[in-house]
């Protein structure tokens, strides 16, 4: 078919209109940016109220309201190891007003462990930032005659599948970090799910449960008390909150890493003004000296990262986790 020439005027018409609608496209843009947020901002937490991902929320919370000019109200929306929660933020829609507490648990393992998830990880969010890591710490009661993370890894190879260790679920952060540490230390502990982990910490009290790894915020009172032994956390480095206790890494072990984690997420498809606006008022607010000294005190070690960094970081630990769960034989329950 031949090729039908416009005549210049209607030639001129069409490249009015291709360029008003560049234009409103980016004025829309713009306004958003400069406009967010017009109304109160939910911020999703899957988890219940209480645990260290809610103190988190709700510390960001507090200071994000008064840096946007409008409430973020913090909603704990509990269950399916913080599936249902998470699926309700990717599928909201995505204007920004919606957004969820990202863990390690739901993001980072959950896809490695559900044949079916009721999201896509990768695929269903908008990554705002990585706010924070948190080492765990392998305790141990005092009958446990390890002083030592060294002297606890000889103790279980000279007995094993005789050293227990809790956690407060099946594929929880600790049962994981557990059988990733067993792979490693070439060791046999033996895995002792709860549903919870306030009763794990009660019956390793009590001297039922030998070991756990677990979060800082509830075993370290126990540990100043004398009531627990630290051995080793099991971060990069060492945590603020125990710069006294060696690292797993630091004790003969240095691939070794299981550091729990929390991020912002939008619903994919939020606008990139957005997301930038965010981005840039919760990093400023992990720099506040208050907030910085609150969520370090109870084991967190602050982040903050862009967008492109925390996508690339939660693809990776998609990638270890899924590694781990194939070569345990784990199975969701």
């Amino acid at each position: 078919m031949p090729t039908i020439a416009l005549p210049n005027a209607e030639r001129l018409r069409c490249g009015i209109a291709a360029a008003l609608l560049v234009l409103s496209a980016a004025t829309a843009a713009v306004a958003a940016e400069t406009s967010y947020p017009v109304r109160p901002v939910r911020f999703i937490v899957p988890f219940s109220p209480g645990g260290s991902t809610d103190t988190l929320a709700r510390t960001l919370a507090q200071r994000l309201s008064d840096a946007l000019g409008q409430q973020m109200v913090v909603d704990n929306r509990s269950g399916g190891n913080g599936n249902i929660g998470t699926e309700m933020v990717a599928h909201a829609v995505p204007d920004g007003y919606t957004l969820v507490l990202g863990y390690i648990a739901n993001l980072g393992i959950g896809p490695a462990l559900y044949a079916k998830m009721p999201y896509d990880a990768l695929k269903d969010f908008a990554p705002v930032t990585l706010l924070a890591g948190a080492s765990n710490i392998l305790v141990v009661h005092p009958t446990v005659p390890a002083k030592s993370f060294q002297e606890f890894v000889a103790y279980v190879k000279a007995n094993p599948k005789k050293v227990n260790y809790a956690s407060a679920s099946v594929a929880s952060v600790g049962h994981l970090t557990g059988e990733l540490l067993n792979g490693l230390a070439g060791i046999d502990m033996v895995h002792v799910p709860y549903k919870g982990s306030g009763q794990a910490i009660i019956d390793l009290l009590g001297g039922q449960i030998q070991s756990m790894i677990s979060g800082m915020a509830s075993t370290l009172p126990h540990v100043k008390t004398g009531k627990l032994r630290a051995l080793a956390t099991t971060g990069a480095k060492r945590a603020p909150a125990t710069p006294e206790v060696p690292t797993i890494a630091e004790s003969g072990f240095p691939k070794f890493e299981a550091t729990s984690w929390f991020g912002v997420l939008a619903p994919a498809g939020t606008p990139k003004p957005i997301v930038t606006r965010l981005n840039a008022e919760i990093v400023r607010v992990l720099k506040i000296p208050e907030v910085k000294e609150r969520l370090e005190t109870v084991g967190f070690e602050l982040i903050g990262s862009t967008p492109e960094v925390f996508a690339i970081y939660m693809r990776s630990e998609i990638e270890k986790w899924s590694k781990v769960v194939k070569a345990s034989g784990i199975k969701a329950e």
